[in-house]
Formats: structure tokens, sequence, C-alpha cells
């Protein structure tokens, strides 16, 4: 009798559960529905777990279970999200610091393979030979395929002095090469500078920076720069394989150069998260003529930096699309030894495009290699010049050598034109500019940029 009587019970109960279902709002049916949907999960999230736990093959404990479930979560989200734990939480603050045993490469993951954002100068991956774009196959003998950025980055570094070795996929080569590179403590010098004369007086020149990393030093050492060289005449900066770094550094680079309007925004869920970088007229310097040169190595903060000022029309851009890194990621301590990194925001800039995934698309298309020469044509030679040139064509068909006299007249000219001395490290020479096409046309765009102002 009890039996029937609960059975009773409880089916008038449910009658009355669903006309009072029935009877609410569509809201708040629509927030039961979400509150059971989410119960639903969580229950077979708790099954899986129990089940895993009771049968599978290996014994293992609740915490490497749990462990386990959040980093598979993470990696599923996105490349960038990820679960630190103890050890990769320590690394992080390592990290953090600025000095690191390890090879001097960023990576990232793109089409779902570990790939080389960008060497850093000067380390010793760069002087290794890794290259922007390099897919890394494996570290030492363990496969990258499915590892994680922070996985394969704790495999990658080690004790300074300790060799690795990185099987490596690049576009232009038959079959995987493998790369020995022995670790360093990595400390990078963000900001050089080298000038390039616009003419042989050696009066006017233009600046060339070349900006490796967005570290807390570069809009100081930029604005040192500029301070030292008031009558520059341009300015080439050089953001090719620059992995990115600081938000604070790329806005405020920018804001040297933008005197009004959006530089860069962030949107997330999170209203917190939701942040508009605003441009401030006092210091700006909008009249300097400027170009950028980038590539697939130019990632995050150079990405800013560049959609910046591309979109202000500030800059004209030069080289090849850029990486297409544009999330933005905190670090969340869930206890006092571990940590999750989420992503919470996407970059936008100014003209409101993204850059996750996309990258930037630059001005103008240069591909890397050398620039291409004209080779010269007699009666194009200046008539003052002629005459000598006929005669050292003389004296190819003679077969005459005069290698003395062809020096003294080279050091002759170098004598009038150099006027000035300058050290060679800290100048950038038409060969050097014959031996880089990116680097050519942005100085040649650069010159037509000045002498564009000339006129106004």
């Amino acid at each position: 009798m009890f039996k029937k009587n609960r059975k009773i019970i409880l089916s008038a109960a449910a009658i009355v559960a669903t006309s009072l279902f029935l009877l609410k709002p569509a809201s708040l049916q629509a927030k039961s529905s979400d509150t059971e949907s989410k119960l639903q999960a969580y229950l077979k999230f708790t099954r899986v777990l129990n089940l895993i736990e009771s049968q599978y093959v290996d014994e293992l404990n609740t915490t490497t279970l749990i462990n386990k479930a959040i980093k598979g979560l993470l990696s599923n989200l996105d490349a960038h999200s990820t679960f630190l734990d103890e050890k990769a939480f320590k690394e992080l603050n390592i990290q953090t610091k600025g000095e690191f045993g390890g090879l001097g490469i960023v990576v990232g993951m793109k089409k779902g393979v570990l790939t080389v954002i960008a060497p850093i100068d000067d380390t010793p991956a760069a002087k290794a030979g890794i290259k922007a774009g390099d897919i890394i196959l494996k570290v030492n003998n363990q496969s990258t395929l499915g590892m994680t950025i922070d996985e394969a980055v704790k495999l990658m570094r080690g004790k300074p002095g300790t060799k690795i070795k990185l099987t490596i996929v690049r576009e232009d080569k038959s079959k995987p090469i493998v790369v020995e590179i022995t670790r360093a403590i990595i400390k990078i010098q963000s900001v050089k500078k080298k000038d390039i004369f616009l003419d042989d007086k050696k009066k006017d020149k233009v600046l060339y920076i070349h900006i490796s990393s967005f570290d807390a030093h570069v809009v100081e050492s930029v604005k040192k720069i500029l301070k030292e060289n008031p009558n520059a005449k341009g300015i080439i900066f050089d953001l090719r394989n620059n992995p990115g770094g600081l938000l604070s550094q790329a806005t405020g680079l920018l804001d040297m150069f933008i005197d009004k309007g959006v530089l860069v925004s962030q949107k997330g869920r999170v209203k917190e998260e939701n942040v508009v970088y605003k441009a401030h007229k006092e210091g700006t310097n909008t009249q300097i003529p400027i170009t950028v040169l980038v590539n697939g190595g130019s990632a995050s903060a150079s990405e800013i930096v560049t959609g910046g000022l591309q979109d202000h029309r500030r800059a004209v851009i030069v080289g090849e699309k850029t990486f297409g890194k544009g999330s933005v990621q905190i670090v969340v301590p869930i206890n006092k030894k571990e940590a999750i990194k989420l992503t919470v925001a996407r970059y936008y800039l100014p003209s409101g495009r993204t850059i996750q995934n996309k990258g930037i698309t630059p001005d103008v298309i240069v591909y890397p290699g050398k620039a291409t020469q004209k080779k010269l044509n007699p009666l194009e030679i200046k008539e003052n010049e002629l005459k000598q040139h006929l005669k050292a064509e003389l004296e190819k068909i003679d077969g005459k050598k005069e290698k003395k006299k062809e020096k003294k007249k080279e050091d002759n000219i170098t004598k009038e034109s150099n006027t000035t001395k300058v050290d060679k490290k800290k100048v950038i020479t038409q060969k050097d500019l014959l031996n880089d096409a990116q680097l050519k046309e942005a100085y040649d765009i650069l010159k037509a940029l000045i002498l564009s102002n000339k006129g106004k």
C-alpha cells in the first residue's frame, strides 16, 4: 500500500513540476533547461571518470585523472590555452625574469603543428640556421605531433651547454633535416639601430631600427635613438622575425607616431577584458616618414604595431604576410603550485579587423633574397665617366691587368666621398641593401616618401 501511494505521490510531483515548468515564463524555462543540461554534462563527466578509475588497465588516482582532463580540455579550446602543473608554473616564472637556458626560438601552433614563429637574433637557434616557418617534427627523439606549445617549450629548455636535436620540416627541402643546437642563457638586446646615408656626402640619413622583441625597454630605447638623431629624415622599423612581447610597449611605440584615434582594442566575454587603447597628441611625431619590414615571423605585438601604423596610413608596410597571433592570454593560479593559461580576449586593429589566424598583408609584398641589379649600359654612363669605362673595356680586350691602378683609383674615390669616417657595424651600405631585397624596397619607398614630403 505504501509503495503504491509513494508511486502516486511521485507521479503527482512530476505532474506538478511539469505544470510549473509549462507555466513559467520563457526566460525562466530556458534558464531551467540550461541548468538541467549542465547537470547532465557534469554527471556524464563523473560517470566517465569513475569508469576509468575503476576499470582502466593502469591504476590512476583521481588527481592524475583530473589533471589530464583539465589539460585535454584547455588544449582543445585553442593553441594558447593550457594547464600549468607545478613544474610548468615554475618555468613560466623563470621565463618572465628574462634569462633562461634555451635555444632562442618562439614557437606557435599553425594548422595544428608546432611551427617556429621566429628565431631570436644572436641566439643558438638563429646561429644554427633555424628559420621562421620551420615545422618542428621532433625534439630529440620525441614526436611533437599532438604536443602542446608548453610541453614542447619544456622539452627544448634545459641546462646551458647541453645539446638538443630538432628534426625540421622546411618548405624548400625535399626531406626533414636534423639540426643540433647547444642551449645557452638567452639574453636579448631588443633594439638595435644603424644609419643609412641618402648620399655620398653622408650628411642626410635615415634610421634603420631593428626590434627583435617587445620587451620592457623598447619605447625607452626608440625615444633615446630619436633624441640622439633629431635630423634623421625617416625611419625603417624592421619587425621581421619579431614574435611579440608586451602590449604596453606596442601601444607606446604606436603612440609616438599617431596623435589621435584608436591604437588597438581588445574584446572578450568578460566586461573587464574590453579595453580600448587610444593615442595621445603630446610628444607625437606625425611628420617623419616610416616604412616597416615584416614577414611570417612577425607576430602578436609586432602585428599590433604594423596594423596600427597601416590603418592610420602612418607607414608603408613592406615584406611578407605576418603570422596571425592576435589573442590575449591571462595566467590564473588555481592553487599555490598550479595555474591555467586561458585565452580571454582578441585584439582588434583601429579599422576593426582582427589579427587572429589572418595576419597582416603588407602594402608592398617583397620576398626575401638579393635585390635585382641592372647591368651597366655604356650608353647610359655619364660623359665624364664614359672615357674611363671604355678604357677599362679596351684593357680587357688587350688582356692587360692594372689591378694596382684600379685599387689606387678606388682609394681616391673613397677618400673623396667619405669625408666623414663611419663605423661599418653601425652603417648599412649599398652592398648591404643589394643583399636584402626587402630592406632595399623599404629604403627606396622611404626615399620616395622623403622626396614627396619636401614638395609639400
